[in-house]
């Protein structure tokens, strides 16, 4: 799987309640945006199929379920995730047995498993009241690194924890960074957020933008917008 403009690292997340949005929102983008999110929203309304139609649309769909249970069921899971044809899924990366039930689930299938570490609206206090003593930035990196011993091909993380990320695992291992916002936007409900071309500087390898672009007045001169930063951003990374 080979990415090689500025586009295919651009991930739209398509985390809206209906599919209907979801279609019109595709629609309105045309091939400014080549790769979709589908997460938890969809799926109760039909979203495997969506996901299913944006392939035949010849879109990349990232399967974002951040599946969490004991190893048998994960491991099925992910067999079966495979079979779809997307080409990213999601794991949380909470411990070791998982993370390696889910990659001998995928076999050796294309689909990339990406761990999922800190959600990036959860500051040191959220941790805290869930019993981990750590900061984000070092569970961050503690998932990080039990992702890359077990095989996965990439982790969900910050910007913020990007460069830490990439100098504990390797050039290949992909970074996929959400609380992306432009410079002035609003955080909304994230807490971790950094501006695409920090991110990218940083070592993000393709940033996943929501609502900045699903609820601005021009999705499709909004992705553009994205785009260019994020073009601009590998050229002076030299990437």
């Amino acid at each position: 799987m080979t990415y090689t403009s500025a586009r295919d690292r651009l991930i739209v997340a398509l985390d809206m309640p209906t599919l209907e949005a979801a279609r019109s929102l595709v629609q309105t983008l045309e091939d400014r945006v080549s790769f979709y999110k589908v997460g938890l929203e969809l799926l109760f309304v039909g979203g495997l199929q969506f996901a299913q139609e944006l392939r035949h649309m010849r879109k990349r769909v990232f399967l974002d379920m951040k599946l969490l249970d004991i190893g048998n069921t994960v491991e099925r899971a992910v067999s079966n995730a495979a079979e779809l044809g997307v080409s990213f899924l999601t794991v949380h990366g909470t411990d070791v047995k998982t993370l390696r039930a889910a990659a001998t689930g995928r076999g050796d299938r294309p689909m990339k498993l990406l761990a999922v570490t800190v959600l990036t609206n959860l500051t040191t206090d959220d941790l805290r009241q869930q019993g981990s003593m750590m900061t984000p930035a070092e569970l961050v990196l503690h998932r990080a690194r039990l992702a890359y011993e077990s095989g996965f091909d990439g982790v969900i993380a910050s910007g913020h924890e990007a460069e830490s990320i990439r100098a504990a695992t390797s050039p290949d291992f992909l970074i996929v960074t959400p609380g992306i916002r432009l410079a002035g936007g609003s955080a909304d409900d994230q807490s971790r957020i950094m501006t695409p071309d920090r991110a990218i500087s940083a070592g993000a390898d393709f940033l996943v933008i929501g609502r900045p672009i699903t609820e601005a007045s021009e999705p499709k001169a909004m992705a553009e917008t994205f785009i260019r930063h994020i073009r601009e951003a590998r050229h002076a990374r030299g990437a």
